[in-house]
């Protein structure tokens, strides 16, 4: 893009700089800096204005970048079946989303990269509700499909030689008089049933509909998706590393690297078949939450793995302990941290350009 020029280092401007980098990678420092302040602006967002409608908004004026940007409403979508994702949003007067957003930087017909974000614009717990203290931060609940949307602006900026494609599901989970109760029974667009026992466990919902259906359209390469998706991450990690859950050796192998050069740290836990009963239900094929106790970050993996159908190579990431930091660190002064958005260039450009 033009305007990526305009702060350029040019030869007159420091003689005696040394190693200084060439165009090309000055253009792509300039492309991830871009998408990276760009997933932290929309974090940063209060809820009252980057709601679901809105935020269609933001994503369409990345057209003239050259993303194509595909906007399925709730008219779509409920044509379509996704109903774990519209179940989320029923409660709330704002519409929801599913959004694609498409960069062909090949010009060949091979198979994208996939990126998938949690888009919970605001996260009440709906009739679940939470406590006061823990809903004031909830703002930040879309920060999985913030660094979606920054890593393809970056892409697309800094014309990355790869096809890609992001897709966010974008809802507000409020408990108004029309909202999901605890017991529901929801049928998914893969056709599997889940019952919600707890509305306040809405993100791999969003996510469940959103993996189904970029698997099935795109067929991509792999899928990576991330999002602030349980708290109990934050108990084993910290703010130190997301938690990694795969179901490829090579692809977490890739993600541990990129992540050790970026300082963007993903840590690998476990997912086993006995993880994967404690969300077998008696009354549908499956249950949103864990009631046993313990292993919640696992558990919730295992729920969004039940939703990838045809052994695509997968990784999520829950990034609930590194999408916000309160205290800053060496990269921003405190708030939204775009996390993800480095790391996610870095395997594009290492492993896939």
């Amino acid at each position: 893009d033009t305007h990526l020029q305009d702060d350029l280092i040019k030869p007159s401007d420091n003689n005696n700089l040394k190693n200084k980098p060439s165009v090309k990678d000055q253009i792509k420092f300039k492309a991830i800096e871009e998408g990276t302040f760009f997933a932290r602006d929309l974090v940063s967002e209060p809820g009252n204005i980057l709601h679901p409608d809105e935020y269609t908004k933001r994503l369409n004026s990345l057209k003239k970048i050259g993303l194509k940007i595909t906007v399925y409403d709730e008219k779509k979508l409920k044509k379509m079946g996704m109903n774990t994702l519209l179940g989320v949003g029923q409660g709330s007067i704002r519409g929801s989303y599913l959004v694609t957003m498409e960069w062909k930087g090949l010009n060949n017909n091979s198979k994208p990269l996939a990126f998938v974000g949690k888009g919970v614009c605001f996260d009440t717990g709906g009739i679940s509700l939470k406590p006061a203290k823990f809903m004031e931060d909830m703002t930040y609940d879309m920060a999985g499909s913030a660094t979606v949307v920054g890593l393809m602006k970056s892409l697309a900026l800094r014309k990355a030689k790869v096809n890609a494609v992001g897709v966010v599901g974008l809802v507000e989970n409020m408990p108004g008089g029309n909202a999901q109760r605890p017991g529901d029974i929801v049928k998914s667009y893969s056709g599997k049933t889940v019952e919600i026992l707890n509305t306040d466990a809405e993100g791999r919902l969003v996510l469940a509909d959103a993996l189904t259906y970029t698997e099935e359209k795109y067929k991509p390469k792999f899928i990576v998706d991330l999002a602030t998706l349980t708290g109990a991450i934050i108990v084993s990690l910290g703010s130190e590393y997301a938690g990694l859950f795969s179901n490829d050796d090579k692809l977490s192998n890739q993600l541990i690297d990129v992540g050790e050069k970026t300082e963007e740290k993903v840590w690998r836990m476990p997912l086993n078949k006995n993880f994967d009963k404690l969300i077998d239900s008696k009354n549908a094929d499956m249950q949103n939450i864990n009631y046993v106790g313990g292993a919640g970050s696992t558990t919730a993996a295992q729920f969004l793995q039940r939703f990838i159908l045809n052994k695509t190579p997968w990784a999520h990431l829950d990034i609930a302990g590194m999408a916000f930091s309160k205290y800053g660190g060496a990269l921003n002064s405190g708030g939204a941290t775009g996390y993800g958005v480095r790391l996610l260039n870095k395997l594009v450009e290492d492993y896939y350009e």
